[in-house]
């Protein structure tokens, strides 16, 4: 069983979705490690969905990696769509460089530094937008995964747990989590916003507004708006929408999906985060120690851990019957095709 608990879940018209944005907390140095330089943070989610739409990242001559060579996750969510044949759907909810593929675009602003207050200016207005496009997608679809790429949204995913009252450390793509840099940048932030430890625990999207994404406002709008079996996939930036979600008093049927390197990092807290907040989770384990390529294998070892969705991605996997054996192969075949064998 590579997935646990086992999925259970038997939908006969699964739909995959990816939130896109971008953020200036991204490019505060040694943040995050989605991109080569933080300049590029810019390029990575465009780069990541046209990764997994066609196989090549179009808007970066990069190669689609991280810094220390590892493999975008969107290889790992672009196996799965393979596999599955799910639909996958892109959504723009602030980028600065948009993706040479089809995407859904709400029309909204890229997120800010958090450092300098309003984070995200227009968050409840993605919010509502969001929610009245899942109530649109919940129509064509019975069971509904959604991801995201946002590169330095674990920052923004601690700021806004803590103004909502939780002790979340989050993960990170680097194989050191730089939380010292996460804690004092997101400390700054509070401070300048005058926002305090669950001081915002009613206000959870004026939280996102000052701390937090704009994938945050989307995400929760969407899970409001669709009013089904819906499963968030990703790591602890996913926690943050479960703790959004939870004081919005919204009453969903909503499970999580992570990595297992996600779910056993010893510097976050994924497991106790969804046990606290009172949701399902899942951690997806691909095996990847058996892989004869090496940036797959540095997975294994703390590189880059999740993103794009791709927990989910391999829930999705499984639960349409995939075997893990299955998985790694058909990401190995992709890896293959965008870096050569």
């Amino acid at each position: 069983m590579w997935v646990k608990p086992c999925p259970d879940f038997s939908p006969e018209k699964p739909l995959f979705l990816c939130i896109l944005a971008n953020t200036e907390t991204a490019k505060i140095p040694d943040i995050s490690a989605a991109g080569k330089s933080p300049e590029l943070t810019d390029y990575t989610p465009a780069a990541d969905a046209e990764l997994v739409e066609t196989g090549n990242a179009i808007s970066i001559n990069e190669p689609a990696m991280t810094p220390s060579g590892a493999p975008s996750p969107a290889v790992l969510t672009r196996a799965s769509m393979l596999l599955t044949g799910i639909p996958c759907i892109f959504i723009n909810s602030g980028l600065r460089v948009r993706p040479q593929i089809p995407t859904i675009d709400l029309n909204c602003q890229a997120g800010g530094d958090i450092r300098k207050g309003h984070a995200v200016i227009d968050a409840h207005e993605i919010y509502r937008k969001s929610r009245a496009l899942g109530e649109k997608l919940g129509k064509l679809s019975d069971f509904v995964i959604i991801g995201e790429s946002v590169p330095g949204g674990t920052t923004t995913a601690m700021g806004v747990l803590r103004s909502l009252g939780y002790d979340g450390k989050v993960s990170s793509s680097f194989p050191k989590n730089p939380l010292s840099i996460k804690n004092k940048v997101v400390e700054e932030a509070m401070r300048n916003s005058g926002i305090s430890f669950g001081s915002l625990r009613n206000r959870p999207l004026d939280a996102v507004e000052c701390l937090g994404d704009p994938m945050m406002a989307a995400a929760s709008g969407l899970v409001d708006g669709l009013d089904q079996k819906t499963v968030l996939a990703g790591g602890t930036q996913m926690v943050s929408v479960l703790s959004i979600i939870k004081h919005l008093g919204l009453k969903r049927d909503v499970s999580i999906a992570t990595t297992c390197y996600v779910a056993d990092d010893k510097s976050a807290n994924f497991r106790e985060m969804t046990q606290i907040l009172g949701f399902k989770a899942f951690a997806a384990d691909p095996g990847f120690g058996k892989s004869s390529r090496k940036g797959l294998a540095m997975y294994e070892n703390g590189d880059v851990k999740e993103g794009v969705g791709a927990g989910g991605a391999m829930f999705a996997a499984s639960m349409m019957g995939f075997s893990q054996k299955e998985f790694r192969e058909k990401t190995e075949e992709v890896c293959d095709s965008i870096f050569g064998t």
